[in-house]
């Protein structure tokens, strides 16, 4: 007896001794907001638990989230790879995870950690069993087993871009007061946005000082790292869905208790403000470095914390992908001064109609304002076509990103690095988002968008890279190549040959005339999509109707897959009173159909009612369908 409790003792001291060296962790995140706070020197705000989280631990003052919607950020910080490299770039796409991985939690569990999530997850990757320990609106660190450590997210939706808008309102700040960035008008209905989005920065800070509370009053804090972030920048137009900075940079703040001091960043310190850049590809193997795992060769990012920390980098980079119902393809990148963007799709305006978005009031009096003449140029650049093929901003002289550089001589080496920036990490993570989306899905059947993106015989990078480069750079020396292209076994070299025709309007399609029209008949839908729209828009009156009619069928959604109806309603939406012959057979268009994943489901439905003038699908919020699905139960 004596024996058997000598080792009860010594299992519960080194149980204990064991528990620890092992810190808890904990997430306080926010939805749609940049940041906007008063540790950030923003005079307006009023964020007080944030402020004093910073001042006794350390904030980084150039932080992007990847993506500037929040299924393709999360998707990034699960996995702890770029959104692109996974096929998962898209907004609420779903696709397998690679080969050979596994989402961030599972690690922490299987190191003895209590994994809880509170609550959203909107991963667009499929999430296997066992990530989490709790993933709901109940889930706490209360929870676990006593001496057990913890990781806890909890995640403040007061923020989200829908409560921008919500009326009635209980105002906090004056909108007399707000700065209007130089690319909004300065209108009643913008400052109201803004003064109302900084409203509900201000509730996101209080839900986090009352987590902070909670921590402090159950004895835990000097055993708990604590991280406070938000997903993207703001839920204002050009700022969400948009990856330039106002679109990717977000607040990030960290306390490290004393006992936990050896685990820091090597700059941190009480107040400091970090200059280190910090991505949320990063933030996967940051946590397993804090608790002394060293990270997996496959994760992308690099750890700022813990013990296996690396060095500074010199780039962060972001992404957009589908928007929503609207498709689209921009990559960018920071070195914390200049903000670099290539748009390989230069003729959607920033502003496509995302259904979505235009429930914000700033977002219609915005447009209405361009559509009637009286904007300022600043103010124009979100609505004008075709963007710039490359954009860069300087932070310092022009924080609000409105005077692109790009071809300004006295750039041309900055311009050069950023752009090879870009391409290196495109190549390197092997960017699985030049293709079509459902090309993606097409090629990976029986494996996954990432691994297929690895085998350069099914996915051949660099070549989709040049041809997706000369397409959008909109030169006329290109022509060639392009024409050149349509003759490529490559459906991806094919398909970029038929955007840049299309990109470069009525002189393109006439000199490309032959080869467009054997494109509207290729073995690839998406080829025909883009074709196809470019002899229904820039071409005559005789390539029109065939064209027009070619669009139809292969909107049809009960004839072709759930991407190529998309691709040829986007096509469909651009042509504008060019459409009108088919007018009738776009009301006689299913709205429902087959996918790979539900949350595809409502995005025809809202094309086609944009197109017929019929009622909009409902929206879900920004609210994955699961979530959605649980609301409706309870009522």
């Amino acid at each position: 007896m004596k024996l058997l409790s000598l080792f009860l003792s010594a299992f519960v001291i080194l149980h204990s001794s064991f528990a620890a060296e092992r810190p808890n962790i904990l997430w306080l995140t926010s939805e749609d907001h940049g940041p906007h706070m008063g540790c950030y020197g923003d005079t307006y705000a009023d964020t007080p638990n944030v402020d004093a989280l910073a001042a006794k631990g350390m904030l980084f003052k150039h932080v992007w989230s990847c993506a500037p919607v929040c299924a393709a950020a999360r998707t990034t910080i699960i996995a702890g790879m770029y959104s692109p490299s996974t096929g998962g770039e898209h907004m609420r796409s779903m696709v397998a995870m690679p080969k050979g991985t596994k989402m961030y939690p599972q690690f922490l569990r299987e190191a003895g950690y209590y994994c809880t999530n509170n609550n959203k997850e909107d991963y667009n990757l499929q999430k296997p069993e066992g990530v989490w320990d709790e993933s709901n609106g109940k889930a706490h660190w209360t929870n676990r087993k006593d001496g057990q450590p913890f990781f806890a997210i909890f995640n403040e939706q007061c923020s989200h871009e829908s409560q921008l808008r919500k009326r009635p309102h209980v105002a906090i700040h004056d909108p007399a007061k707000v700065r209007v960035p130089a690319y909004h008008p300065d209108t009643p209905e913008v400052r109201q946005d803004w003064a109302q989005y900084y409203d509900q920065v201000t509730l996101a800070d209080a839900s986090a000082g009352r987590r902070l509370k909670e921590l402090e009053a159950a004895g835990l804090a000097a055993d708990t790292i604590v991280f406070y972030y938000a997903d993207h920048g703001s839920g204002m137009p050009r700022n969400k869905r948009w990856p330039c900075n106002s679109g990717l940079q977000v607040p990030m703040v960290v306390y490290f208790p004393p006992n936990w001091k050896h685990l820091a960043p090597k700059e941190y310190g009480a107040g400091v403000k970090s200059d280190r850049l910090v991505s949320f590809v990063d933030l996967a193997p940051t946590l397993l470095s804090l608790i002394g795992v060293q990270p997996p060769e496959w994760m992308q990012g690099h750890a700022f914390a813990g013990k296996f920390q690396t060095e500074p980098q010199p780039f962060v980079y972001g992404f957009r992908g589908r928007m929503d119902e609207r498709y689209d393809c921009v990559r960018s990148v920071t070195d914390g001064r200049f903000v670099y963007l290539r748009n390989y799709m230069p003729h959607l305006s920033q502003g496509q109609h995302v259904n979505y978005q235009f429930e914000t009031p700033s977002t219609r009096v915005w447009r209405q304002l361009y559509d009637a003449g009286k904007l300022s140029p600043e103010q124009s650049i979100f609505w004008k076509t075709p963007k710039a093929p490359e954009e860069l901003y300087d932070l310092q002289s022009d924080p609000d990103e409105v005077h692109n550089l790009a071809a300004q001589p006295e750039h041309a080496a900055t311009l050069a690095k950023m752009r090879t920036a870009q391409e290196n990490l495109a190549l390197k993570i092997r960017d699985a988002g030049m293709i079509a989306e459902g090309e993606v899905h097409h090629r990976a059947e029986g494996t996954t968008p990432y691994d297929m993106a690895h085998d350069d015989s099914m996915y051949p990078l660099a070549r989709i890279l040049k041809a997706a480069g000369a397409a959008s750079s909109l030169k006329p020396d290109s022509m060639a190549d392009l024409k050149a292209g349509f003759a490529d076994k490559d459906s991806a070299i094919r398909y970029w040959s038929a955007m840049g025709i299309l990109m470069r309007g009525g002189d393109g399609v006439e000199a490309a005339r032959q080869e467009l029209t054997a494109a509207a008949r290729d073995t690839s839908t998406y080829v025909q999509v883009v074709a196809n729209w470019a002899l229904a828009k820039h071409g005559n009156d005789y390539d029109r109707p065939a064209a027009l009619t070619k669009l139809v069928n292969l909107a049809n959604w009960s004839q072709h897959d759930v991407f190529t109806s998309l691709s040829a309603l986007n096509a469909i939406s651009d042509l504008g009173d060019k459409a009108k012959p088919i007018a009738a057979q776009l009301k006689e268009l299913p709205a429902k159909g087959e996918s790979p994943d539900a949350r595809f489901n409502g995005y025809v439905a809202r094309l086609l009612a944009d197109l017929t003038g019929s009622k909009p699908a409902p929206d879900d919020g920004g609210e994955p369908p699961a979530k959605k699905a649980k609301k409706n139960k309870k009522k």
